[in-house]
């Protein structure tokens, strides 16, 4: 494909620059794709000296360069050396190249838009109202539709695809947010992506939120008063869905190909099996911006930063995934 990605860098003292490096010195080979990296320059090509990678970086940041690898940063002044992990400077920047990426995606400036791992405790602590990128990038959109998928596959290639109804939220506040609002968009929204990526069918699994789906409302009645009737209505909408299934069977069957993608009620209901199958190599994406938006499914790994040894598996994942919606027709 011919189309320029953007890559916010996210926290520098995490592992973003190095797996960006890497999985763009992998990438460069596999077609003319452009990439845009919203950072910090002189950081990034520190990186790319320590790793040896020698890419040829452009730092004016403009479109019009020939080179294959830019880089913007829409603060003015440069970031410290050696800032201490989770530092202010290091949140406050990696907000503003979040929101800088989202701003050109909304202007069309780039084809998609992959984000780099950031620290949610950093961000919040350095004074930012923050639940997460996901949320920041549907209000910076006015996106009220949206929902967070995570996909991967383990080493025989069988893919988990998880939509979730609710996200960055307390446990104890999950059963709440549970609306059938909530229940039909990630169906909705797990059918289209899986249109989007061109699967032959959307067949969609729902969870339900009790241990044994509730059993028929003797360990909670979710499943019988919400789960259940939003999917008897999306049925009636012609999705093929099924569901409330219970959370700790339904994600054997999708990895063995009887579902295209689950729908799961809470954060690690969905999380924990894909990255059981997928670890190295999960894709977050969200559903329903007006953009494409991909990211790495792990965090800023401080504990292996600045080593040389980070896996950008899920950085070539999440690159790869935003390259293939691009390619389509939107």
């Amino acid at each position: 494909m011919t189309g320029i990605i953007g890559i916010s860098l996210g926290d520098v003292t995490g592992v973003g620059p190095e797996v960006t490096l890497k999985a763009i010195a992998k990438e460069l080979s596999s077609d003319d794709t452009r990439f845009l990296l919203i950072g910090d320059a002189d950081l990034i090509q520190r990186t790319n000296t320590q790793l040896g990678l020698n890419l040829s970086i452009a730092t004016s940041g403009k479109a019009s360069d020939n080179a294959r690898v830019l880089v913007t940063n829409p603060l003015f002044t440069a970031l410290p050396e050696n800032l201490a992990q989770g530092s202010a400077p290091a949140a406050n920047a990696a907000v503003a190249w979040l929101k800088d990426g989202a701003q050109r995606c909304l202007r069309q400036e780039l084809d998609a838009l992959v984000t780099a791992p950031v620290n949610k405790e950093a961000i919040v602590d350095a004074g930012h109202a923050f639940v997460g990128q996901t949320e920041l990038l549907s209000e910076l959109a006015h996106a009220k539709r949206t929902a967070m998928m995570l996909l991967g596959h383990d080493e025989r290639g069988r893919w988990l695809r998880v939509a979730l109804v609710t996200v960055h939220v307390p446990i104890k506040q999950v059963a709440s947010l549970i609306t059938p609002e909530r229940i039909m968009l990630a169906i909705e929204l797990a059918a289209k992506s899986c249109h989007d990526l061109g699967l032959p069918r959307a067949r969609i699994a729902v969870c339900g939120l009790n241990p044994h789906a509730g059993e028929g409302g003797k360990m909670g009645d979710e499943e019988i008063t919400t789960i259940g009737p939003t999917v008897s209505d999306a049925l009636q909408k012609g999705f093929d869905v099924v569901g409330p299934l219970s959370g700790d069977t339904v994600f054997h069957h999708a990895l063995n190909g009887e579902f295209d993608a689950v729908v799961a009620m809470y954060h690690d209901q969905g999380l924990a099996p894909l990255k059981a199958v997928a670890f190295d190599s999960g894709v977050n994406w969200t559903l329903g911006l007006p953009f494409i938006r991909t990211s790495p499914d792990h965090g800023t790994a401080y504990n292996i930063a600045g080593q040389g040894i980070a896996n950008p598996s899920s950085m070539i994942a999440a690159i790869r995934l935003a390259k293939q919606l691009a390619s389509k027709p939107r």
